[in-house]
């Protein structure tokens, strides 16, 4: 009897060891893919595409890169910008002089290449002169050049009221503003008030790259609408729409759009929407030319992340013909694998294990991407041939579940019959 316990108890304490895993985790890969390494030595990046994120695990926590059997430390960069946020310039010093509004700006503590003025009012046309300077009231200053304000309202052609300059640092920005009456608009009385505030963009230099998650290049008219409809697979991400217009077409437009994403088989009144506008605008006006043009919509879609999704795009036409759009385009952030190579042989990346867990390279800890690395591609992807299941590492108790009840309901029989036997011998 003793023995039979002894033995049920080494039993139960082997159930809960797992076999330790091979090192080499290349076998449990699905998927492989080749990377021809460029001509010279150093830093060499990949961009990663779409193909890749269904195949592999969340996180792409699972791809290895190998070149012969050496296991190569990486590093996955995501393109983004510098400076994240708008920041708010102050206004210093508004009032008029003549017939046109001036005012200094202060800007922010870093580079800048945009800025944006809240202008109130409909309608109208202006001209800015912008100099730069370091100190307020310097007697040198620098040209930055003279742009040309809108808004077109009532021509249903959107405005802009953004500087568009090289980039700058100057501590300080002197504008002269001349405002007039667009063409056929009624005339408006221009006051320093028109002047509402300054916003500072994220430098053009800092903006985000982007790779192609998606296309089509079939648009369906509904009613006064376009749409276009993906069928985006699962762990795909999508932060950019994007739209492609017929290259021999010339017309000024401003169209609203919707971008509306939700789990593939839920019905659309569970779809998440998100809204913006495309517009281009190229034409004269009163002597002043007004080139304007916004192809693209920010859209971080949330559907997608670990299942497929069906995403929606429509423009609104309203009673104007619809837009030639030749393609529309599903955007990610680019993605870039970077490593150092010992040698020049080709490396082999290796992707498509959910088991394994990230890797913790020195590399990646210590990365810094140069300004000037070698580029390289991707290859296909292409079955591992040398695959085989992961095996089951898990306890016998979390395999077997239905084994806790056996072992549990022979201790409590065993226990029974060594009671009974106990009560026997003492009715004796």
């Amino acid at each position: 009897m003793k023995s039979a316990l002894l033995a049920l108890l080494i039993f139960w304490q082997a159930a809960g060891v797992a076999p330790k895993l091979s090192p080499d985790v290349r076998q449990y890969s699905r998927y492989e893919r080749s990377i021809a390494l460029p001509a010279g030595a150093g830093q060499t990046c990949a961009v990663i595409d779409a193909q890749m994120f269904p195949h592999a695990a969340p996180s792409l926590k699972d791809v290895r890169l190998y070149q012969n059997e050496q296991e190569l430390p990486y590093a996955i960069t995501l393109s983004e910008p510098v400076q994240v946020d708008s920041a708010a310039a102050r206004i210093l010093n508004l009032g008029t002089r003549g017939h046109s509004i001036v005012f200094d700006i202060e800007m922010t503590d870093r580079p800048y290449t945009d800025v944006d003025l809240d202008l109130a009012g409909q309608d109208y046309l202006a001209t800015a002169t912008v100099t730069g300077f370091d100190t307020l009231h310097s007697s040198t200053a620098t040209q930055l050049g003279e742009f040309t304000l809108f808004d077109l309202t009532s021509q249903h052609l959107s405005h802009s009221t953004t500087l568009h300059l090289q980039e700058s640092s100057f501590h300080y920005l002197h504008v002269v503003l001349t405002v007039t009456s667009a063409p056929g608009a009624r005339d408006f009385t221009v006051t320093p008030a028109m002047v509402r505030g300054v916003t500072v963009p994220p430098s053009r230099e800092a903006q985000s790259l982007y790779t192609i998650a998606d296309q089509t290049t079939t648009i369906a008219q509904q009613g006064r609408q376009s749409v276009a409809e993906f069928s985006l697979r699962e762990r795909v991400p999508v932060e950019q729409v994007s739209f492609v217009l017929a290259p021999g077409f010339k017309g000024n437009f401003s169209r609203d759009v919707h971008i509306s994403d939700r789990q593939a088989g839920t019905p659309k009144s569970a779809a998440e929407t998100i809204d913006g506008t495309i517009l281009r605008i190229h034409l004269t006006q009163a002597g002043r030319e007004i080139r304007q043009q916004q192809l693209s919509i920010p859209a971080i879609l949330g559907a997608n992340l670990q299942g497929p999704a069906t995403v929606e795009v429509a423009v609104d036409n309203g009673d104007d013909i619809p837009l030639p759009i030749a393609a529309i385009r599903l955007e990610m952030r680019q993605r870039k694998l970077c490593f150092s190579a010992p040698t020049a042989q080709d490396v082999t990346l290796f992707y498509g294990d959910a088991g394994l867990d990230a890797p913790e390279y020195d590399y990646a800890r210590l990365f810094s991407a140069v300004a000037h690395a070698n580029s390289a591609q991707l290859g296909p992807e292409q079955s591992n041939p040398t695959y085989r299941p992961r095996p089951d590492t898990r306890p016998l108790t979390e395999r077997y579940p239905d084994l806790l009840w056996i072992a549990l309901l022979a201790v409590i029989c065993v226990l029974a019959v060594v009671a009974l036997h106990s009560a026997r011998k003492v009715h004796r």
